[in-house]
C-alpha cells in the first residue's frame, strides 16, 4: 500500500518566503549601464522584428545608456502598455534576445528583458505619466475581459478619445497576469500596480465580478455600446480522457496556480510529497516548480513528446530541472490508480514517432507513484454566452477574426488567447488589444 502524504506546512515560513522571492532580481543602475552599452544599436535591428509589439529596442536601450529613463520607458510603453509585465514573463530567449546579433556572435545576447524592466520599473515608481487622453469622441466601447488584451485595448481607445467599460468576471483585473503566472515571476503585487498605471489615463470604467452570459449579455451590450471587444481568454482546461479523473488528488494546474497567487500565507497551502505534472507548456513548468518550492520531495513533469516539441522554451525547461523537477519525455498517461478514493499513482505508456512522424505508443509501460497529479495540457474557450445570444464563429476552439480583428458579428471585435493569432503569450495579447482598438477607431470614425 502507498502512503498518501498531502499536507500543509512542509517548509518553515522563512524558507517559503525565500523560495518565492523574485526569481530574477532587477538590474542595479551600474549593471544596467554596462549592459546597455553592450548593444550595437543596429539600424535594421532583428530584435525589433522579433518583438510582437514592435518596440524600438535599440532606441530605448540607447536612452538608458544616456540616463534618459523616462524617454526609454515612453518608447516601451507607447508600443506595449504592459511592458513592465512582459519584461518579467516574455520568453525573450526565443523573441528579442533570441534574434539579438550578440546571440549569434558570442551566445550572450543583450539582456533586453532585464533592461526593459529596469526602465519601466523606474518610471512606474516615479508616479509620473506620459499619456494624455484625446478629446472625447462620444463613442463608448464594451470590453469583455480585463486581462492583457482587454486592458491594452481599453488604454489605446482612451488615447484615441473613446470611453470604454471593462467587464471582468473575477474580482481583480489583469487576467492571467494576476491569476495564472508563477508567484516567483511577479512579486510585490506588480500586476495590480500595473493596472493602476493603465487606468490612470482616465476614460476607462471597470466592473469586476461581471461574467459574460450572467451579469452581462452580449446582445444587450451590442445594443448599448458602439462596439464590443471580446477578450475572454481560455477559461476551461483540457482533460486527460482517463477514467476516474475526478478522484481526490487530481487537480487543474491553472486553478491551483490561481489559488497560490491569491494566498496570503503559503504555509497554509497543502502540497503532496510526490507530485506528477502532465503537460509541456509554461503552466506545467510553473506548477511543477512551485510544488517543489512549497516542499514537495519528488516532482516529475511528464510530457508525451520530446524536449524540442514542448511549448515551454528551453530556458523554462532548464529552469525546472535546476529547481529539482525531474522532466521525463515520451510518456503518455494511460490510467490513474487510487487508494481509498485518492490518487496513488499514474501509469504511462512510452511513446515514439513512427517513420511518418506520427506519435504512437510502444506498448512499454511505466508507473510513477503520486500523492498529487496536476493536469496542464492546455486550455479551451468556454462558451459563456447566453443561449439566446448570437455567437461569433469559431474554429478549432477559438474565435475567428479577420485582419482587422473583426468577428462574424457586426461591431464585435476579439483578441487575446481566445482568437487564433499565434502564440498564447501576454505580449501577443497586448498587441491584439492595441491593434483591435486601432481598428475599432478606424471603423467608428
Amino acid at each position: 500500500m502507498t502512503n498518501i502524504d498531502v499536507r500543509a506546512g512542509r517548509l518553515p515560513q522563512e524558507q517559503l518566503t525565500l523560495n518565492f522571492t523574485d526569481v530574477h532580481p532587477p538590474l542595479q543602475p551600474g549593471n544596467a549601464l554596462v549592459e546597455a552599452n553592450r548593444c550595437y544599436f543596429c539600424y535594421d535591428a532583428p530584435c525589433v522584428d522579433a518583438c510582437p509589439t514592435s518596440i524600438d529596442i535599440p532606441n530605448f536601450i540607447r536612452k538608458i545608456s544616456t540616463g534618459n529613463l523616462k524617454g526609454s520607458a515612453k518608447d516601451i510603453l507607447s508600443q506595449n502598455i504592459m511592458g513592465g509585465m512582459c519584461a518579467r514573463v516574455c520568453p525573450t530567449e526565443i523573441l528579442c534576445e533570441g534574434a539579438c546579433v550578440r546571440e549569434t556572435q558570442d551566445h550572450q545576447p543583450v539582456r533586453i528583458g532585464e533592461l526593459q524592466r529596469y526602465a519601466t520599473d523606474s518610471f512606474l515608481e516615479s508616479g509620473e505619466t506620459i499619456f494624455t487622453r484625446a478629446e472625447s469622441s462620444g463613442k463608448k466601447i464594451a470590453v469583455i475581459g480585463g486581462g492583457p488584451a482587454g486592458l491594452s485595448c481599453a488604454h489605446r481607445l482612451a488615447l484615441l478619445g473613446h470611453q470604454s467599460v471593462v467587464f471582468e468576471a473575477r474580482e481583480k483585473l489583469s487576467g492571467l497576469n494576476e491569476y495564472g503566472i508563477a508567484a516567483y515571476k511577479t512579486v510585490d503585487d506588480f500586476a495590480q500596480r500595473e493596472v493602476d498605471f493603465i487606468l490612470k489615463i482616465g476614460g476607462i470604467e471597470t466592473r469586476t465580478n461581471h461574467r459574460l452570459g450572467q451579469e452581462v449579455k452580449l446582445d444587450d451590450l451590442r445594443q448599448e455600446f458602439d462596439a464590443v471587444f471580446l477578450s475572454v481568454g481560455l477559461g476551461d482546461v483540457n482533460t486527460l480522457g482517463l477514467e476516474s479523473e475526478e478522484i481526490a488528488g487530481v487537480y487543474n494546474a491553472v486553478d491551483t496556480i490561481s489559488e497560490l497567487r491569491q494566498c496570503g500565507n503559503l504555509s497554509e497551502l497543502s502540497v503532496g510529497r510526490r507530485v506528477v505534472v502532465i503537460g509541456g507548456g509554461n503552466t506545467a513548468i510553473d506548477i511543477a516548480v512551485q510544488s517543489k518550492k512549497l516542499g514537495a520531495e519528488d516532482v516529475t513533469l511528464a510530457y508525451r513528446r520530446g524536449s524540442e516539441q514542448m511549448s515551454a522554451t528551453w530556458k523554462e525547461q532548464e529552469f525546472a530541472q535546476t529547481n529539482g523537477v525531474n522532466v521525463k519525455y515520451w510518456l503518455a498517461p494511460k490510467s490513474l490508480q487510487s487508494e481509498n478514493g485518492h490518487v496513488s499513482g499514474i501509469e504511462f505508456e512510452c511513446t515514439e514517432l513512427n517513420p511518418k512522424g506520427k506519435l504512437v505508443g510502444t506498448g512499454e509501460r511505466r508507473f510513477i507513484e503520486a500523492d498529487v497529479v496536476f493536469k496542464a495540457i492546455g486550455q479551451t474557450l468556454v462558451n459563456t454566452l447566453d443561449s439566446d445570444s448570437e455567437i461569433p464563429e469559431t474554429e478549432g476552439g477559438k474565435i475567428m477574426v479577420n485582419l482587422e480583428y473583426e468577428t462574424s458579428l457586426a461591431n464585435v471585435w476579439a483578441g487575446g488567447d481566445c482568437i487564433r493569432s499565434g502564440e498564447d503569450l501576454t505580449v501577443q495579447a497586448v498587441e491584439d488589444g492595441k491593434q483591435a482598438a486601432i481598428a475599432i477607431h478606424r471603423k467608428l470614425t
